[in-house]
C-alpha cells in the first residue's frame, strides 16, 4: 500500500529543506572573507554550525527575534565600513544593530554603541537570550563595539577594518577579555509605537 500523498509531500518538503540547508551552507563558505586561521573544511563544519544553531534558537525565541536574527544572518559577508550603516555600502558594527533592530523588528536604536548601551536594559551575561546587545572594550571605551547575541556563546556582528559581518564566539579569549557588559532591548510600549 502507497503512503498517502501528504506523507509523501512531507517527505519532500523536508528533503529540499535539506537540500537547501547545505546549499545555503556552501554558500557561506565560499562567501566566507579568507582568513589564515579557518581553513575550508573549517568554515563548511562552521556554517553547518549555524544552520543547526539558527533550527536551535529558532525553537526557541519568539517570531520578532526569530525574523531578526534571519535577517542578521542574511548579512553574513557584507564588508566592514566606518560609519556604515547600510547592506548595500557595508556596517560598522553599530550600524550594524541598528540596521538589524530597525528593519527587522522596527526598533530604532541610538547609532554609536555607547549610546545603545545606555539605552537599553543591562543584563548579566548567564541571563542572555538571541536578540540580546553584547558590548566590548576594542578601542580603549567601555563600550566601543556591539554585537547581537545569537545563542550558543556566539554573537554576530561587523568586526574591523578588512573584515566583514560575521560570527564569533564569546568565549574566544579575545572576546572574553574584552567583554564590558550585556543588554537586552525592551519592547516599544504602547506610547512610543504611538509616538511620530
Amino acid at each position: 500500500m502507497f503512503p498517502p500523498c501528504t506523507h509523501i509531500q512531507t517527505v519532500i518538503s523536508k528533503a529540499v529543506a535539506l537540500a537547501a540547508s547545505l546549499m545555503l551552507a556552501a554558500s557561506l563558505c565560499f562567501a566566507a572573507p579568507e582568513d589564515a586561521q579557518a581553513p575550508t573544511d573549517k568554515r563548511a563544519m562552521d556554517s553547518v554550525n549555524l544552520l543547526l544553531l539558527g533550527d536551535q534558537v529558532k525553537n526557541t525565541v519568539g517570531e520578532k527575534t526569530n525574523q531578526m536574527l534571519g535577517k542578521a544572518m542574511t548579512l553574513l559577508g557584507v564588508p566592514y565600513k566606518r560609519g556604515g550603516s547600510s547592506s548595500d555600502t557595508g556596517f560598522d558594527c553599530s550600524g550594524f544593530v541598528r540596521h538589524i533592530y530597525e528593519t527587522s523588528v522596527g526598533r530604532l536604536l541610538p547609532r554609536r554603541a555607547d549610546e545603545q548601551a545606555k539605552t537599553t536594559e543591562k543584563i548579566d551575561r548567564s541571563e542572555l537570550n538571541p536578540g540580546d546587545l553584547v558590548f566590548f572594550n576594542t578601542m580603549r571605551r567601555t563600550f566601543s563595539h556591539v554585537g547581537i547575541y545569537i545563542g550558543d556563546g556566539k554573537f554576530i556582528h561587523a568586526p574591523s577594518a578588512g573584515k566583514a559581518v560575521r560570527v564569533d564566539d564569546l568565549r574566544a579569549a579575545y572576546w572574553t577579555k574584552r567583554f564590558t557588559g550585556a543588554r537586552r532591548v525592551q519592547e516599544p510600549s504602547a506610547s512610543d509605537a504611538s509616538t511620530p
